[in-house]
């Protein structure tokens, strides 16, 4: 494990000793070097936000136990908040942007994320080593780990998420119903039992819980160790399936049954709490838009909450956090079926990846208020002070062909443009000549928009994937450029079975031309580097020295 001297090479950067005391070096790198080359200059870190009356002392220095687009969006709010950052990447994120937007980066492993991502015993190195004070999940790899957590405790490093034992308790999802149905929460129909339950005690209780059905995972999560059943006749095999499934992705195999609710909707509640015992809900979010258990689109608020099912859902999602002593950032997911009726599916103990619609409607830095909930602070808003304003969109971009069954892509990303614009926001961890790799999820960018209506939303969404360009791997834009214009989707009229029931990917021009388009990108991009260093070589009276190394590093 070494620091990111390679990375400041390649990119022709300054590189500092870490302070430290270990003989190691790490870049000192801020966005304003990133797409300055050979015009590098530090940038001092602020001076932090000081604490108001009665706070306790905030942490300064973050290390963030992620990559990709969440690792940048943490670290920027760390930078507001004048807290001096720490990135890990494996090797292949060595030029990951997330390691040039941190302070300090350090190499943790090979690329497979059990031998990187997924190490606590590195991670938890280089936060003694670089002097950090607390750690940062993200979401995904070590971010519902209750293990990480508690290691990150009993080293003296303030974990910013839940405590250990409430992610246990969230975490197990037979453990999670009985605490919330304690809690008065209403469930779907199933089996409750935390014992090791066997195949033939599932089959013999599949009758009451009725059909179809749902085998999951207790331990699971993200679709993962889940069958849908039809007939008894296929529940042997597809509880030997789930087994398997939840073995490989979870280390633990045990399963149970719940209802099939058919045509739901899927709608979560944003919680916060801090250590101080007030719970609170932002909102709700509209995440029916899946395929295959994976969320596509999120949104913000749902269009088929009205204000009294809002509040009877809100004050059940409070009640599902309070059961567990929650604190920080988290969501309660629930089904909401046609009737109006809803049950409690789970709840994520972390931040969610759709947390910026969120954001856009209520106002709230959850990333903020984190850190503030984290260092021991209060929460500083009351449920009455969250408003709802306006309408947000979220679609996750994907390096991923839609029109191939979402087959996986790969490649260099050769020109990449994002949207601007009133109401657009972009959460994204590539650049030109990122390498976008098989060993993570797929995800490359989230693309926001918001409006005073939803139906400005979903313009401005329009027009906002209109405009974002991404040349040298397949990506998702041209699928959710269809559901924006879908008109069951535009009256809401959509439930979780819409994506694989109703909707049909239709074949187009991004088929056709992909490598003619690369050629044409890459030769644009070759012409703007191009004309950027002429641009340098004028400036500053013909500076011979920035100008020709340039040309010596680009040449063709």
């Amino acid at each position: 494990m070494k620091g990111t001297t390679e990375a400041s090479a390649a990119f022709n950067l300054p590189t500092f000793n870490s302070q430290v005391g270990c003989g190691r070096r790490a870049v000192v790198i801020r966005p304003a070097l990133c797409y300055n080359i050979g015009r590098c200059r530090v940038v001092p870190t602020p001076i932090a936000q000081p604490p108001e009356v009665g706070d306790p002392p905030m942490f300064n220095k973050v290390l963030v136990a992620n990559r990709g687009e969440i690792a940048v969006r943490i670290l920027r709010g760390c930078h507001e908040r004048g807290l001096r950052t720490v990135a890990v990447y494996s090797d292949v994120d060595r030029t990951a942007l997330h390691v040039r937007y941190a302070d300090e980066a350090y190499n943790i492993g090979p690329a497979p994320a059990r031998e990187s991502y997924l190490r606590i015993d590195r991670i938890l190195d280089v936060a003694r080593q670089s002097g950090a004070q607390a750690i940062h999940p993200g979401y995904g790899f070590l971010a519902e780990n209750a293990d990480f957590a508690q290691a990150c405790l009993d080293d003296g490093f303030v974990f910013i998420g839940p405590t250990p034992q409430a992610i246990r308790a969230m975490g197990d999802k037979v453990v999670a119903k009985r605490s919330v149905k304690a809690a008065g929460v209403p469930l779907v129909p199933g089996t409750d039992s935390d014992k090791d339950t066997t195949n033939a005690d599932l089959i013999a209780a599949a009758p009451s819980v009725g059909f179809p059905l749902l085998v999951k995972a207790a331990a699971g999560g993200g679709g993962k160790g889940m069958r849908a059943v039809r007939r008894i006749e296929d529940l042997p095999d597809a509880i030997a399936a789930a087994r398997r499934e939840a073995k490989n992705a979870f280390g633990d195999d045990r399963v149970y049954l719940e209802k099939l609710l058919e045509n739901a909707r899927h709608v979560e509640f944003q919680i916060m709490g801090d250590e101080h015992g007030n719970v609170i809900h932002l909102g709700e979010r509209e995440c029916s838009i899946q395929r295959r258990h994976q969320k596509l689109i999120e949104e913000a608020p749902s269009p088929v909450l009205y204000d009294e099912l809002r509040q009877r859902m809100g004050q059940m999602a409070v009640a599902a956090a309070r059961s567990v002593n929650y604190t920080n950032a988290g969501t309660v997911e629930f089904l909401l079926d046609h009737e109006g009726n809803y049950y409690f599916l789970e709840m994520n103990t972390r931040l969610q990846v759709e947390h910026p619609v969120t954001e856009m409607v209520t106002g709230v830095d959850i990333v903020k208020e984190q850190l503030r909930i984290a260092a021991g602070r209060k929460l500083r808003y009351r449920q009455e002070d969250i408003i709802l304003n306006g309408w947000a969109l979220e679609c996750r971009i994907t390096a991923e062909d839609p029109y191939n069954n979402f087959l996986p892509s790969t490649g260099t990303i050769v020109a990449a443009t994002e949207p601007t614009g009133p109401g657009v926001r972009v959460e994204s961890g590539i650049y030109e000549g990122f390498e976008v790799s098989l060993y993570y999820d797929p995800m490359v960018a989230k693309l926001v928009a918001w409006g005073e209506t939803r139906a400005e939303a979903i313009l401005r969404m329009r027009r906002a994937l209109d405009e974002y360009r991404i040349v040298g791997v397949k990506t998702s834009i041209p699928f959710h450029r269809q559901v924006m214009d879908s008109t069951s989707f535009i009256g809401g009229q959509f439930d979780t079975g819409f994506i694989e029931n109703r909707f049909h990917m239709p074949g187009g021009d991004e088929t056709k031309h992909g490598e003619t388009a690369a050629i044409i990108a890459t030769l644009l991009a070759h012409q703007r580097r191009q004309q950027a260093f002429a641009m340098i070589e004028v400036e500053a009276g013909g500076d011979w020295r920035i100008s020709g190394r340039q040309r010596a590093v680009n040449r063709w």
